[in-house]
């Protein structure tokens, strides 16, 4: 009961803190965060838990199948290089900086834990750095970057922390051979269980009718294929990052009403349990802070340390990046980072959270042998400091390092970019409409006035003279009006799910434009 109290109670402060963040230009995850850290000091909220193995399956797969259905294979295809390195080489690169930190630094660590802190340590969260960056306006070239990287480098760091631990809890040594060719095994696994799961499912939505039935069973979606992927030992997270993607390959231009449904339905629920998720971090990181250690405080400074190694190697790595990325302008002109502000953005971007927490519970106090878990205590208090500093610092701070950088939205380019999909979209509605069977001129005229002025609204201007002259004639034509509309719609829906297939295209920006095609179907039924 104190459990549902609390759930209810973090749901309840996230409607509240979203608009309150947005009225006082904070980042609300961060807000969320305090707000945990202060319950955790009410005697009630302070002796609730929830079972570390609960965390991850419970939250990561809707968040990572609502932030996966924003990008698209396309962009894969053009970035796979800058995700590999981020994603799997950087935080590898983390894992080993921070390992051997720790061993200089913590009294009676071994490798094996050591590593298995490098590897709590080095994902950066990708939900939270898309709430926090919801707050300003930064190019969508390095939004695009620090999502696409955040929704693989769970992967990496789960399969390095699981044989890390089984050695740590073996007292063995880590095999790093036998370590990469798990996360290969593991990730073919994966890749093989989202594509035939999103395979069965949509099978199955085929045969069903009924749009809510059907927006439910997507719902039910990455928390089975994440629970199957885990069941064969293979990367849950990698498991729904694909089938996120397959689901926006295989959308089709008649799902119209189901995609709104949808789209509404996971607004909400990714608003709500980011902020449980969050408010849960705050919340358990006063259990993190309070384990058996002789001196707090040292740990603390160690931890401090450790913080400052995992910022410089990501600002290095992404000093290096801004090299290699202009190499390869032609080939991806959006590609980030490309100077050193991109960088130093991005590295404050690089935001713990979720992960790291459930990873830090996760530890137990003894060994296999009935040891002490070498270093449990600096590990666990490195955990809070480095969440602390990336996190809520970081977040707080965000805007301000936005300003301060002088980083330009890019909002013309993402306009042009809207610009040149809207007029696909018009250009095929025009097409449908002139093919349709022959139209008298009182009927098409004012169709080609209605999507000129649908166009318009896409491109943040207004067309009240066509709106109105509109007015009466589709009143006098409406059953036939209706007809060639939604056939027009469709054609220009097509066209938009075209144009997100293509490589360079912005997935966002088109699903924003398919949206607006979305709604006008909608309100034709």
């Amino acid at each position: 009961m104190t459990t549902l109290l609390m759930i209810i109670g973090f749901g309840a402060a996230t409607s509240v803190v979203v608009g309150m963040g947005q009225k006082l230009r904070l980042p609300w995850p961060a807000l969320m965060v305090i707000i945990g850290i202060a319950g955790a000091f009410i005697p009630t909220f302070a002796e609730i838990t929830i079972e570390p193995d609960l965390i991850l399956p419970l939250f990561l797969p809707p968040l990572l199948f609502a932030a996966a259905q924003k990008t698209s294979w396309a962009l894969f295809a053009i970035r796979w290089r800058t995700i590999l390195g981020m994603a799997v080489a950087l935080v590898g690169v983390t894992v080993a900086a921070v390992a051997g930190t720790a061993v200089l630094l913590i009294p009676g660590i071994t490798i094996a834990a050591a590593v298995a802190l490098g590897a709590m340590l080095a994902p950066p969260d990708p939900v939270a750095v898309d709430a926090v960056a919801g707050t300003v306006s930064i190019p969508r070239r390095i939004m695009s970057t620090l999502q696409s990287e955040g929704l693989f480098n769970d992967a990496a760091s789960l399969v390095i922390f699981q044989t890390a631990m089984a050695a740590a809890m073996s007292g063995t040594e880590v095999d790093f051979g036998q370590l990469a060719l798990s996360f290969l095994i593991s990730a073919v696994i994966a890749i093989t269980v989202g594509l035939v799961v999103v395979f069965i499912v949509w099978w199955v939505m085929e045969k069903i009718d009924h749009t809510i039935a059907r927006s439910s069973l997507m719902l039910m979606l990455p928390f089975g294929v994440y629970l199957i992927a885990e069941h064969f030992h293979a990367s849950g997270v990698i498991a729904v990052v694909v089938a996120a993607l397959e689901v926006r390959r295989r959308d089709v231009e008649g799902n119209s009403a189901e995609r709104v449904t949808q789209a509404s339905t996971w607004q909400v629920l990714e608003m709500l349990i980011t902020g449980i998720a969050f408010g849960l971090i705050g919340l358990d990181l006063r259990m993190v802070v309070e384990s058996e250690h002789a001196d707090l405080g040292k740990a603390v400074l160690v931890g401090l340390g450790i913080a400052l190694i995992v910022i410089a190697v990501r600002f290095g790595w992404l000093l290096i990046g801004t090299v290699l990325e202009n190499k390869r302008r032609e080939e991806d002109p959006d590609a980030a980072p490309l100077n050193i502000r991109d960088a130093t953005l991005m590295t404050w971007g690089g935001m713990r959270g979720l992960a790291t927490i459930a990873l830090a519970l996760s530890i137990p106090a003894t060994t296999d042998t009935g040891e002490p878990f070498p270093g449990r205590s600096y590990i666990l208090v490195a955990a809070a400091v480095i969440l602390l500093v990336t996190l809520v610092l970081a977040g707080l701070t965000f805007p301000t390092i936005v300003n301060v950088l002088g980083i330009d939205d890019e909002a013309e380019k993402e306009r042009q970019a809207t610009k040149e999909i809207a007029a696909r979209a018009y250009k095929a509605a025009l097409h449908q409409i002139k093919n349709d069977p022959p139209l008298p001129d009182e009927v098409a005229d004012p169709l080609r006035a209605r999507f000129k002025g649908l166009y318009a609204q896409l491109l943040g201007t207004t067309d009240d003279q066509a709106s109105s002259e509109q007015a009466t004639t589709l009143k006098e034509n409406r059953e036939v009006m209706a007809k060639v509309q939604t056939r027009a719609l469709q054609s220009a829906r097509t066209e938009v799910l075209k144009a997100r297939r293509e490589r360079g295209t912005d997935p966002e920006v088109a699903d924003r434009v398919l949206r607006r095609f979305d709604l006008q179907s909608v309100l034709l039924r």
